[in-house]
């Protein structure tokens, strides 16, 4: 791979991308597109006025919920992160000028769309940085422990996501349904995948260096969710490759087993007594044969 890299004079480019530091540009970035997010949230604008402390804090978990949810699995403080004031300052000044500008003047220009998608964009350099520092993080503290790495590394990428409905209780909204671990979006499947490649790399059982493998997986995250928000779209690219894993890995054929669970439970709730509840007719016929021969006796002896 250094050797292709080398001849396509990539090899300087990739060494001084992994190098790149996130703060202020990537960091920006990202707190405006996690806030923005929030915004779009239905009564989020509404809940701003009325409970500005806990819209700011909603936006705190939008933006810190992966290094909350991380350093809890690492037996750390899960306010760590609150102790950054450059940071905590900066995604604050963002909150307060997304919901608070006055004529919506901030919120109307970070929302254009051209301008969105280099934020999209700069937000994925940051996602996986993020996870490429928890899967090394947790290393540090388990060596062998591959499960706490994937793990840390996922949550690091898409803590914000898997905290969801506890920012939700924040806004008074409960929607168990909600759950990101049930219904994964993209962003938290890549998190999950990437988690795993950077693991497998740190255990080297990955024949590339970590540089390279920051920078490609950020261009194919970069690119996908920029023509995602550009397209609108909520397709996964990861949609036609597990078409084709899941019934060979899960046995999922059509849901063939799940479908004939169903129905039968579906006949017990319309109270229909058909194949799905053969022993119980001829319980009850045989009942009445039985009444009906008591009665015929009873007949004869009164006659």
């Amino acid at each position: 791979m250094e050797d292709v890299l080398d001849a396509l004079s990539l090899g300087d480019l990739v060494a001084s991308f992994s190098k790149l530091p996130m703060f202020p540009v990537f960091d920006v970035a990202y707190y405006i597109v996690s806030i923005l997010y929030l915004k779009y949230e239905p009564g989020a604008v509404e809940f701003s006025r009325k409970s500005p402390v806990a819209s700011w804090l909603c936006a705190m978990l939008y933006c810190f919920g992966s290094y909350i949810l991380a350093d809890v699995l690492l037996g750390e403080s899960p306010i760590d992160y609150f102790s950054n004031n450059s940071h905590v300052l900066l995604a604050s000044a963002v909150w307060y000028l997304i919901f608070f500008c006055p004529m919506n003047l901030f919120y109307k220009c970070v929302s254009f769309l051209p301008v969105k998608l280099v934020f999209v964009a700069l937000k994925e350099v940051v996602r996986v940085r993020k996870i490429a520092v928890g899967v090394h993080h947790a290393h540090h503290h388990y060596h062998h422990g591959w499960f706490i790495m994937v793990f840390t590394g996922w949550v690091k990428g898409s803590g914000v996501a898997l905290m969801s409905n506890l920012e939700q209780l924040l806004r008074g909204v409960w929607k168990p349904e909600t759950n990101e671990i049930m219904h994964m979006t993209f962003p938290t499947k890549a998190s999950l995948y990437g988690a795993i490649l950077f693991t497998l790399q740190q255990s080297h059982w990955l024949p590339i260096s970590k540089a390279n493998l920051i920078f490609f997986f950020t261009l194919f995250m970069a690119i996908s969710k920029v023509f995602m928000t550009a397209t609108h779209s909520h397709a996964s690219p990861f949609a036609p490759i597990e078409a084709l894993v899941s019934p060979i890995i899960f046995c999922n054929y059509g849901g063939s087993h799940d479908d004939h669970h169903h129905d039968d439970h579906g006949s017990s709730h319309d109270g229909s007594h058909g194949a799905a509840h053969p022993p119980p007719q001829p319980a009850a016929k045989s009942k009445e044969e039985l009444n009906e021969s008591t009665r015929k006796r009873k007949a004869k002896k009164a006659e």
